[in-house]
């Protein structure tokens, strides 16, 4: 074998890494794409799931030359999963999806030939299978509430509701189900609204 300063410059465990790369990034753009970024409507964190997602991978495939024990594992699993972000703080259902990225990732790198491809694929495949249950069925019908200042106080009276409702809709783009009318400043000409809706 072909060496340069005693390091190989090619050996079969490349194509092993290229395979499951792969495996992992399927996984994982069904986890963000398909499920988070479709049910959150949102981008903000699709980037850094990705990113962290394959840097853990690699990062695991890499120190896995070393024999990494169990609890070396689960010692950078650790550390990845408590990153946070001065910056912008990051919601829980975010942190938790981050979870998983990592999860995922660790498992796709790290499995040794004590686990068959079926059973990582397996694996993959009940936690997308768990996620879009929880999300697209259990928690389907949640409803949510959000506090809302509003200045078009002529609309709060029980005859305008449906007017209410609609310019709420409109201006928020939320599916609301319902509204409480909170404190009245006619002063200011505002009033403090529970907006109740779905996602």
């Amino acid at each position: 074998m072909t060496e340069i300063f005693n390091i190989p410059i090619f050996d079969d465990d490349f194509y092993k890494m290229l395979f499951r790369f792969a495996l992992n990034m399927v996984f994982l753009t069904i986890i963000i794409q398909g499920l988070y970024a479709s049910i959150q409507k949102s981008k903000d964190y699709v980037f850094t799931f990705f990113m962290i997602g394959i840097i853990v991978f690699f990062l695991c495939f890499t120190l896995k030359k070393y024999e990494l024990d169990i609890g070396m594992a689960l010692g950078l699993f650790a550390i990845f999963g408590i990153i946070r972000y001065r910056t912008n703080p990051v919601p829980i259902k975010e942190m938790t999806y981050l979870f998983i990225v990592i999860g995922v990732s660790v498992i796709n790198s790290l499995a040794n030939q004590k686990m068959s491809y079926a059973e990582i694929v397996g694996s993959n495949i009940l936690v997308v299978i768990s996620i879009f249950i929880i999300e697209r069925m259990w928690l389907s019908n949640v409803i949510y509430t959000k506090q809302v200042t509003y200045e078009k106080i002529e609309n709060i009276k029980p005859e305008m509701r449906p007017e209410l409702i609609e310019d709420l809709k409109e201006r928020t783009g939320l599916d609301i189900v319902d509204v409480e009318i909170g404190n009245i400043d006619f002063l200011k000409d505002a009033t403090k609204l529970t907006v109740k809706y779905k996602k």
